[in-house]
């Protein structure tokens, strides 16, 4: 599954859009209370990678509700995040899905590739 954070895919054509996908995750404000020892790294999860995970697990969401969408690729994903409470944050990535195809060789670069083929 591509997922890019342009409105386009270079290379590929996107034939079909099926609409808006998200995933969210909801995690504490207090970063003790999520597992971690330190916000200063040490023994344990640190900060940035308890950060980079609660990302990868809203991009992982919103990537399977493509998929059973019949997407393979998404286009302009984004973050958003708010607080909900006191002591809880949404972590929200978002998306549109498409199917994508790529583009087929132009036939000017096919000749030239047959003729070097041919060449040797």
């Amino acid at each position: 599954m591509l997922v890019v954070t342009t409105e386009g895919l270079p290379g590929y054509e996107i034939t079909t859009v099926l609409g808006e996908v998200l995933g969210v995750c909801a995690t504490s404000r207090n970063p003790f209370a999520a597992g971690l020892r330190s916000t200063e790294g040490g023994p344990g999860l640190d900060m940035s990678q308890f950060l980079v995970q609660t990302r990868a697990k809203a991009v992982g969401q919103m990537v399977h509700v493509a998929e059973q969408r019949g997407a393979n690729a998404v286009v302009g994903m984004r973050f958003d995040h708010r607080d909900f409470t006191n002591t809880w944050a949404e972590l929200c990535a978002y998306g549109t899905a498409v199917v994508a195809v790529p583009l087929h060789v132009s036939s000017g670069a096919h000749a030239a590739d047959r003729h070097h083929a041919n060449s040797r």
